[in-house]
């Protein structure tokens, strides 16, 4: 991440799928002579458009967009990759003076982009070996282990998450120091960071919802994901198991009807919105903003300029 540039902020829209995050950073964008920086995690492979409700040809060629588009549907995605990459682009939209516009609402790849954390190394075969003794020992005998070598760790993570634990053990002896170092704090990288959020009332949200995914239906998504296929999207651990794709797969398996894979659709849709709102409504430093609002732009051209004067100051 470059040094703070006052003069050019970083501004990232976040919140909940379907409140109108990419129509904001578009309109952002352009009134900032800005690029935009995807944080969807979703977005990032190649092919998933229509389910991802992916900006098209028309949007990209009115303000440049980075990391869409990046990853085959077989591949895995990753938040330190990602990391590594979003703030390179950052970097050089700053070098060519103009604004890094943020737009997603993947919480974890918002907060590695744009916060002070550090992804602690891993190595398979310590992990795999510590995985055994939890299977074979019982995760109470690591937490015990934990609290010994690290219990300042071992007092941030729950006594039966054998997952954290175990990832604490691993980081412990590959780098001798405390898993807390790699614990994440709300703290931005860079002060001149801004994060606008969206927020819309619940029931028209979940109208919006219905008809995002009726419309996906629509657009051809049967047809996308039966392209995906053959392109490996069964092999793919992340991109399969998204939502709205993994239903189109049980239709075309006839393990499902459509009418059964569109409400199976909506209603994960509905799920994902509550846990991004409760995500980033933890974050304090989320300046929030009604997605309904007449002059929403005017709006968020107002946060930005006011972020400006306060980090100037």
């Amino acid at each position: 991440m470059p040094a703070p540039a006052p003069h050019l902020p970083i501004v990232a829209i976040v919140g909940a799928t379907a409140t109108g995050k990419s129509d904001l950073a578009l309109d952002l964008a352009e009134s900032l002579d800005g690029e935009i920086v995807n944080a969807d995690a979703l977005q990032l492979y190649r092919g998933m458009d229509i389910g991802t409700a992916k900006v098209g040809a028309a949007e990209r060629e009115r303000v440049p967009h980075h990391l869409l588009d990046v990853l085959e549907v077989t591949q895995e995605a990753s938040v330190s990759a990602y990391q590594r990459e979003a703030r390179a682009a950052i970097t050089e939209i700053r070098a060519r003076g103009h604004v890094p516009v943020v737009v997603g609402g993947s919480g974890l790849y918002v907060r590695a982009l744009l916060d002070d954390i550090r992804f602690p190394p891993t190595d398979p075969e310590v992990r795999a070996r510590l995985e055994r003794r939890a299977e074979n020992e019982g995760v109470a005998s690591l937490r015990a282990e934990l609290e010994r070598t690290d219990p300042e760790a071992a007092a941030a993570i729950g006594a039966q998450d054998a997952r954290r634990i175990v990832r604490a053990l691993e980081v412990g002896e590959i780098t001798g120091g405390s898993f807390r170092a790699f614990l994440p704090r709300r703290e931005h990288l860079d002060p001149a960071t801004l994060q606008i959020g969206l927020h819309r009332e619940r029931e028209n949200l979940r109208a919006r919802v219905a008809v995002r995914v009726d419309r996906m239906v629509e657009q051809g998504l049967l047809d996308e994901v039966h392209a995906l296929r053959a392109q490996g999207l069964d092999e793919g651990a992340t991109a399969r198991r998204a939502i709205g794709y993994e239903q189109a797969l049980a239709v075309l398996d006839d393990a499902m009807t459509c009418r059964e894979a569109i409400d199976a659709t909506v209603a994960g849709t509905r799920r994902l919105v509550r846990k991004q709102d409760t995500w980033f409504r933890r974050d304090e430093r989320v300046a929030w903003l009604p997605a309904s609002s007449d002059d929403l732009l005017a709006r968020a051209l107002d946060l930005v300029a006011a972020h400006r004067a306060e980090v100037r100051a």
